[in-house]
């Protein structure tokens, strides 16, 4: 029944801009922690940045003061705003919730299935 949903990935240059968003459903938004994660070819997946369910936000060293990750309760969607894009931020940008599922109490990792941002010149 959960579902994690991205949209937003393309193909841009260096120095432009990209929304991630991911859309959920079937997880109590509200009280699940959320982040952003990304995997290059020949390399494992890294956390990018994350955001608490009381809006707490943190990012990787890479990304921090260029990336910014946010959350709609009400949508229950999570973004991630990338700014200044390089050509090493090229991956596939998976979404993760933490938290419990409806009806359920204990806490659950859920993935989507990933969006493709490639940065070229």
């Amino acid at each position: 029944q959960v579902q994690l949903v991205e949209s937003g990935g393309g193909l841009v240059q260096p120095g432009m801009s990209l929304r991630l968003s991911c859309a959920t459903s079937g997880i109590r938004f509200s009280a699940s922690d959320m982040g952003w994660y990304r995997q290059a070819p020949g390399k494992a997946r890294e956390r990018v940045a994350g955001i608490t369910k009381d809006g707490t936000t943190d990012y990787a060293a890479d990304v921090q003061g260029r990336f910014a990750i946010s959350r709609d309760n009400v949508r229950k969607t999570v973004y991630l705003q990338m700014n200044i894009l390089k050509a090493e931020d090229t991956a596939v940008y998976f979404c993760v919730a933490n938290g419990p599922r409806y009806g359920r109490s204990n806490i659950g990792v859920y993935w989507g299935q990933g969006t493709q941002v490639t940065v070229y010149s």
